[in-house]
């Protein structure tokens, strides 16, 4: 049997999504990048200039639109980005309605044309979003995974730096729980070239910073007035993609499935995994203090209830 190369199916190409694409053609992540969103259009102007991009940069990685949902067929990842975005003043629940048909009727596609794929979803509110994919698609756990503890970290270590002033590209901050306001920093687990970051900061710094990351994308929104941040999140996502492909096998804070994990089940929370070319390889259990414990149980606390709201109006079926 022929070896295939890798293909990448991106979907939704504005800032996010063809931000992906971008960095997977830069880098040469995989032989083909297939770009589909519901404008063709934009999507075809995109792909064309990614190929330019990538001639420029000599990758041998092709950029190509999907017109329609069968041109993902034989992904061996799809990235979810399609969405309503978040807009001034909009909550994350605001997005929840829309953004769940929005990806219901998305993933029946990635069933359909790429049973075998791994989703990587990226659609807020982020861990809903990953259990409505995960329940639409029918996809083993391991297959379905949310980007937003790659991202929140790197928030997290970039305040740590205007702080610090120094380490730059040397900051490991961790985070876990969902992605929003009720994120779990864990200074314990974080560290400039190797030195705890409570040998660093204060404590009062050390909460200053924690404060600033949880609140780090409404920043963002803030400052852009149209629209959110999208470097970080593709950069992240690409993380993602590079860990399955290459099966790496290296952990990054994940939103994931839990069942039984940390006490919590049905549900999806960001936790410590192993990513590679089976999608989550491993979930690590960390152990938790009574402050991290309570403020996880909180963060879990929130998906849930959303899930609970999509429950409700028979959302599910």
């Amino acid at each position: 049997m022929v070896k295939k190369g890798k293909k990448v199916t991106v979907i939704g190409a504005g800032n996010v999504g063809a931000t992906v694409a971008f960095i997977l053609a830069m880098n040469g992540m995989c032989h083909h990048v297939v770009l589909r969103d519901r404008n063709t259009e934009i999507a075809k102007g995109k792909a064309l200039d990614m190929s330019q991009a990538a001639n420029a940069a000599r990758s041998h990685t092709i950029v190509s639109v999907a017109e329609d949902a069968s041109g993902m067929a034989g992904s061996d990842v799809v990235v979810i980005t399609a969405g309503s975005p978040r807009l001034p003043g909009m909550s994350r629940d605001d997005l929840l309605m829309i953004n769940a048909e929005i990806t219901k009727e998305v993933v029946q596609d990635v069933k359909k044309y790429a049973p075998d794929s791994i989703i990587i979803m990226v659609s807020n509110p982020l861990d809903v979003m990953t259990y409505v994919a995960l329940k639409e698609s029918g996809f083993p756990k391991e297959r379905v995974v949310g980007m937003a503890g790659i991202l929140d970290s790197a928030r997290m270590a970039h305040f740590i730096f205007e702080k610090v002033g120094y380490g730059s590209g040397q900051i490991r901050a961790s985070v876990m729980g969902g992605h929003g306001d009720d994120m779990v920093p864990l200074p314990k687990f974080s560290t400039v070239a190797g030195v705890p970051l409570t040998d660093i900061l204060s404590e009062k710094e050390i909460c200053e910073v924690v404060e600033r990351t949880k609140h780090g994308g409404a920043e963002i929104v803030g400052y852009l007035k149209t629209g959110s941040a999208y470097y970080a999140p593709a950069k992240s996502t690409a993380i993602m993609v590079e860990a399955i492909l290459k099966d790496t096998k290296q952990i990054h804070p994940c939103a994931v499935y839990l069942d039984g994990h940390y006490g919590h089940s049905d549900v999806v929370s960001g936790v410590p995994v192993a990513l590679g070319a089976n999608g989550v390889e491993k979930l690590f259990e960390m152990t938790l203090n009574d402050d991290q414990k309570e403020r996880f149980e909180k963060s879990v606390g929130s998906v849930r209830s959303m899930i609970d709201v999509l429950k409700d109006k028979n959302f599910f079926g």
